[in-house]
C-alpha cells in the first residue's frame, strides 16, 4: 500500500476514495429512507418530519468547521485526519442501524415521544457524517501535490463514491429501504476503517508543482466569489432535491391515479431519477472531465457543466411529462452534478493554507449548508403557486447565476516548467 501511495497509482486513488464513499453511502441511506420510514413506520405528519430534516445543516454548519479545524491541529492513533473518520465511521454505521429502530431506542431511554427519539438519531447520524466527511476531503488533499494529482484524486473520489451512491438508490428502489440498511450498516463500517488504517497520512505538507512545501497564503478574495458561486450552485441542487415530489406528483405520475398508487410511482420515479443523475454523476468525472480540465481548466469545466445543469432544469420544467423524459433530463442534470461534487474542492484546496486544509474544507461546507436552509422559502412559493414547475425555473435560475460567478474565479496556472517533471511522476 505504501509503494502504491507513493507512487499515486490508480490503486491509490481507489482505496483512499473509500472512507469518503462511506460517509456518501450514509448520507444516501438518509436521503432514500429516513423520511418513508418516519411516514410509514412512525406515521410522523409532514411538518415533524421537517423538523427532523433540520437537523441536518445545522449539523453541518457546527460539525465540519469544527472537526476541520481540530483536525490541522491534532495527531494521534498515527494521523490528523484518521480519528475523525474512524469515530466518524463507527457513529454513522450505529445511527444508520438505529434507523429502523427508533422505537426500541425510546423504550431504552424512557422517553415516550418519538419525535424526541427521531430527531436524536437523525442529529447522531447528521453529526457522525460531518465528523467524518470534512477528513475524508481533506486527506486527500494531504497526501496528493497541487495540480493534477489533485483533481485526480477528488475525481477518483467522485467516481468510487458516485458508483456505490447509485448502488444505495437502487437497492431502495428494486429491494427495499431494510436491506439498504444492512448493506449500508457493513459498508459504512468496512470502508471507513480498512483504507484509514492503510493510508500513511504525512506529517508534512504535501509538496507542490514545484516541488517544494506549499505556500501558506490564503487568497481570501478568490475565496469569497468560490463560496458565493458554489452557493447559488447549491440553491438550485438542494430546493429540486427537496421538492421534487411536488413536480412529479403533479407533472409526471399518470392521471387519474389513486393516492396510494401516486404515492408509489413517484417514490419510484424519484428514487429512479436520482440514480440515473448519480450513475452520469460518478462516471463523468474520471473518463470525461479530467481530460476537459486538461485542455480548458477546471473553472471553465465547472462553468460549463452548471451552465449545461441550468439548462436541463428549465428543459424539464418545459418537456417532462413523463418518467422516460424526466429521467433523460435527469441524465443530463447529472452532468452538472458530476462537476459540483468534484471539482470544486480541487480548485478551493489551491486557494487556501494548506496547513489548515481541515478548517477550510469546513468552511467551504458552509456555502452549501446555509443554502440547504434557504431553500425553505422555495417551500413557502410552492404552496402558494398552482403551477409547480416554477421549482424549475427558480432552480435553473439560480443555476445559471452560479455559472456566471463560476467565471469570475481565477484559475491557478501551473508554470510549464514542471510539467515533464509531473508527467514523468504520473508514469512511474
Amino acid at each position: 500500500m505504501l509503494d502504491m501511495q507513493r507512487r499515486l497509482s490508480n490503486s491509490f486513488y481507489a482505496v483512499a476514495s473509500l472512507p469518503a464513499t462511506a460517509m456518501g453511502f450514509a448520507l444516501c441511506i438518509q436521503i432514500s429512507a429516513l423520511s418513508w420510514l418516519l411516514s410509514t413506520k412512525y406515521h410522523l405528519d409532514i411538518h415533524e418530519i421537517g423538523i427532523v430534516w433540520a437537523a441536518g445543516p445545522l449539523a453541518g454548519i457546527l460539525g465540519q468547521v469544527i472537526i476541520g479545524f481540530i483536525s490541522d491541529k491534532t495527531w494521534f492513533w498515527g494521523g490528523r485526519r484518521r480519528p475523525f473518520i474512524l469515530i466518524g465511521g463507527v457513529l454513522a454505521a450505529l445511527s444508520v442501524f438505529l434507523l429502523p429502530r427508533i422505537e426500541v431506542v425510546a423504550d431504552l431511554l424512557g422517553i415516550g415521544n418519538l419525535l424526541v427519539v427521531a430527531v436524536i438519531i437523525a442529529l447522531t447520524l447528521d453529526l457522525s457524517i460531518n465528523i467524518g466527511f470534512n477528513p475524508t476531503r481533506s486527506i486527500i488533499a494531504d497526501v496528493t501535490p497541487d495540480g493534477e494529482a489533485r483533481t485526480r484524486g477528488y475525481t477518483w473520489m467522485q467516481t468510487i463514491s458516485g458508483f456505490w451512491g447509485v448502488m444505495a438508490y437502487l437497492i431502495g428502489a428494486f429491494i427495499d429501504n431494510y436491506t439498504l440498511i444492512s448493506v449500508g450498516v457493513v459498508l459504512v463500517l468496512v470502508f471507513s476503517i480498512l483504507p484509514t488504517l492503510l493510508i500513511e497520512e504525512p506529517r508534512e505538507l504535501a509538496p507542490s508543482t514545484q516541488g517544494v512545501i506549499a505556500a501558506s497564503a490564503t487568497d481570501w478574495g478568490q475565496l469569497w466569489r468560490l463560496w458565493t458561486a458554489h452557493a447559488f450552485t447549491w440553491f438550485g441542487v438542494q430546493a429540486m432535491f427537496v421538492y421534487i415530489i411536488s413536480f412529479i406528483q403533479q407533472h409526471v405520475v399518470a392521471p387519474g391515479a389513486t393516492v396510494e398508487q401516486a404515492a408509489a410511482q413517484s417514490g419510484h420515479v424519484i428514487a429512479i431519477s436520482f440514480a440515473v443523475m448519480n450513475v452520469v454523476g460518478f462516471l463523468l468525472p474520471a473518463l470525461v472531465l479530467a481530460p476537459l480540465v486538461t485542455r480548458f481548466g477546471r473553472v471553465r469545466t465547472q462553468a460549463a457543466c452548471i451552465g449545461i445543469m441550468a439548462l436541463a432544469y428549465f428543459a424539464i420544467a418545459l418537456f417532462a411529462r413523463s418518467p422516460g423524459a424526466l429521467y433523460v433530463l435527469m441524465g443530463v442534470v447529472g452532468i452538472g452534478w458530476a462537476a459540483v461534487v468534484s471539482l470544486p474542492f480541487a480548485i478551493m484546496s489551491e486557494k487556501v493554507d494548506k496547513s489548515r486544509m481541515g478548517y477550510f474544507m469546513g468552511l467551504f461546507n458552509l456555502s452549501v449548508v446555509l443554502p440547504q436552509l434557504a431553500t425553505t422559502v422555495v417551500g413557502f412559493v410552492l404552496t402558494t403557486t398552482p403551477d409547480k414547475r416554477v421549482l424549475f425555473l427558480i432552480c435553473g435560475g439560480c443555476l445559471a447565476v452560479s455559472s456566471v460567478l463560476w467565471l469570475l474565479v481565477r484559475e491557478n496556472k501551473t508554470m510549464p516548467a514542471v510539467l515533464p517533471t509531473l508527467a514523468a511522476s504520473h508514469s512511474s
